[in-house]
């Protein structure tokens, strides 16, 4: 099949159960059994699980408790951040030895585009394979990789034979991957998505590519062109190797349940307070001021307002923080406060020119 736009060598890495594998590297004690990062407070949330502890449906984002009555034998472990942060550096040199168009998404995973490398290395596949092998050389833990044309399909090759795998889809092999694709692996569909998605018939990539452009924006808005591009194989973003951010927030969870607005404020100030300090940090600014509210069983609720002019200071941050807490009643009792500041300063930042080269449909990867 023919391509009308660019294609390029794309690779996702995605490291294996990350914060969990550095605690088990470290932690010789720790390996083959179930660990879960986080989670171990009253109130704990865990952040990341190994594999062995996912085998009893342990996942991150589950509470403490859960994690717990699922599987009984659970060593908590107390997270480690800076540790972390450590380890991804050396990984992200990896990266770097072989393309400098490195976009991370997280400490975790990453983009990497190879179309051009500095190794002159014609296959993505190979290079993603010697990548893996670099990184278990240099740091003791394993990455999986997905390869194919775009972003799009890279990421959710990079979840096919996990851990410590490797999938790579050929130009000529896009359209039939994306066809036979269940539409709960199309990645950015999540549960709510695909529920909808079920009950519109579409259980697949062949299924969605049956409905016209009209009836997804109809069902999905401004999806439906996502939906309708990416299931023919084109994802047009480009790795960004400058990510630009979008906006910084603080949040606190806390240890008993807050029901007075009163002892509230004390806890924005101190939310505020490290806002700003990021903000600082970042040289960044902001125009809209959000409230995020986490409710005792567990609702979330977010109110925003957006100013006429920049702000970075944290005394007005909580003024403005303070307006949309009394904006209207709370629902419940409070366990969680965030404050975030977006519609940044951020136009100056990375800004680079927009190429496009067009390649051969038949080039190794």
């Amino acid at each position: 099949m023919e391509f009308s736009f660019p294609l390029r060598k794309i690779i996702h890495v995605d490291m294996d159960a990350f914060y969990a594998s550095v605690e088990q590297k470290d932690n010789p004690s720790l390996k083959g059994k179930p660990i879960a990062v986080g989670g171990g407070a009253k109130r704990g949330v865990v952040s990341a699980a190994s594999y062995e502890a996912r085998k009893y449906g342990v996942r991150s984002a589950m509470s403490g408790y859960l994690a717990k009555k699922n599987c009984p034998e659970l060593i908590f472990v107390k997270p480690r951040f800076d540790r972390y942060k450590e380890i991804s550096q050396q990984i992200r040199q990896v990266f770097f030895e072989y393309t400098d168009l490195v976009e991370p998404l997280s400490l975790d995973e990453a983009y990497l585009d190879v179309t051009q490398n500095k190794k002159g290395n014609p296959s993505a596949t190979l290079i993603a394979q010697e990548i893996r092998q670099k990184i278990l050389d240099t740091t003791g833990l394993t990455a999986s990789a997905g390869i194919s044309i775009n972003k799009f399909i890279a990421k959710v090759a990079s979840d096919y034979n996990k851990p410590n795998g490797q999938k790579t889809v050929n130009p000529e092999e896009v359209i039939a991957f994306l066809a036979a694709l269940d539409i709960r692996k199309f990645y950015g569909v999540g549960k709510v998505t695909a529920e909808k998605m079920y009950k519109l018939g579409i259980f697949t990539g062949a299924d969605l590519k049956k409905k016209s452009l009209q009836f997804l924006n109809e069902e999905f808005g401004k999806s439906g062109q996502h939906y309708y591009n990416v299931v023919r194989g084109i994802h047009l973003s480009e790795v960004k190797p400058y990510r630009t951010p979008k906006s910084v927030g603080a949040e606190r969870t806390f240890s008993e349940n807050l029901s007075s607005e009163i002892f509230m404020l004390e806890r924005l100030e101190n939310i505020a307070q490290e806002l700003e300090k990021r903000l600082k940090k970042n040289k960044l600014s902001g125009k809209t001021v959000t409230l995020k509210i986490k409710y005792s069983d567990f609702t979330l609720q977010t109110r925003s307002k957006t100013l006429p002019f920049y702000i970075s200071d944290k005394s007005l941050i909580l003024e403005h923080a303070k307006e949309l807490l009394y904006q209207s009643p709370l629902e419940n009792s409070v366990r969680l406060l965030g404050i975030s500041l977006a519609s940044l300063n951020t136009e100056h930042i990375g800004k680079k020119e927009n190429t496009s080269i067009t390649y051969q449909l038949k080039f190794e990867f």
